[in-house]
């Protein structure tokens, strides 16, 4: 793996001049401030427009479960697709400029290319998670109560994990094709796969969408159970996607 650590600051450095480690960590960050804040006054919205004795339903208090309700579903939604759009073009555009052979001419492998990426897109999710889950808990703690802090940031954990691994299918897709959307496409395909096998009994907690249960549980306080057999699988996802998209690129002419 000879030269990953040079690829890895290459790829993060990238970013950053390009600013879509600012837009995607500026993304996370808002929607990680108006998650509670939408659980909070929504009632209130509804409210305002529609006279009480004219809703169908009765709309209860908002509670701090509705806030990281919120916040799960957000980062399940908008969130991962935001993780689609920074990987669907880390592979299959520098094919389509002819930046990947440049690189690939100096001491470094095909390998060290696609583990590079796939860090960079790791720190980026991450570090974007974390200001995410740092707004999302300031705010939650603000307008209702404060979560348990251990139980919040493994949620967070929870749910960067789950984006990974839809970054991880969205970079292998960018490395088997050499159109950027296309390789969207495929991420985005993964993304409605998996959601439905998420409905599975069976399969469902193995998937991606099946951590967002016990990453609530977590944020709540409650020790979900058979937690080590969902990541271990996610984990498993990650580098099975990063292996075959190692094995794709030196199948490849470029």
């Amino acid at each position: 793996m000879t030269g990953v650590g040079a690829l890895l600051r290459k790829e993060l450095l990238e970013q950053w001049r390009t600013m879509r480690l600012g837009i995607v960590a500026g993304l996370f960050l808002a929607l990680g401030i108006l998650s509670p804040v939408i659980a909070k006054y929504t009632p209130e919205i509804f409210s305002a427009l529609v006279p009480a004795d004219q809703l169908p339903i009765v709309i209860p208090t908002p509670t701090m479960a509705d806030a990281i309700g919120q916040f799960v579903k957000n980062v399940g939604g908008t969130l991962t697709l935001a993780a689609i759009l920074l990987a669907m073009g880390l592979v299959a555009s520098e094919k389509e400029r002819g930046t990947a052979a440049f690189v690939l001419t100096r001491p470094a492998g095909r390998g060290a290319f696609i583990v590079a990426k796939m860090a960079a897109l790791t720190v980026t999710l991450g570090l974007s998670m974390a200001l995410a889950g740092a707004g999302a808990y300031v705010y939650t703690t603000w307008l209702f109560a404060a979560p348990p802090i251990v139980g919040f940031a493994a949620m967070c954990v929870l749910l960067w994990l789950g984006q990974v691994v839809i970054a991880a299918l969205t970079l292998l897709g960018s490395t088997l094709v050499r159109s950027a959307i296309a390789a969207g496409a495929i991420g985005f395909a993964a993304y409605i796969g998996l959601t439905i096998l998420s409905a599975l009994p069976t399969i469902g907690p193995y998937t991606p969408m099946g951590l967002q249960g016990p990453a609530m549980s977590l944020a709540l306080g409650t020790e979900p159970t058979d937690l080590l057999g969902p990541i271990l699988v996610n984990v498993g996802l990650v580098v099975a996607a990063t292996l075959l998209a190692w094995l794709s690129l030196r199948r490849q002419e470029l």
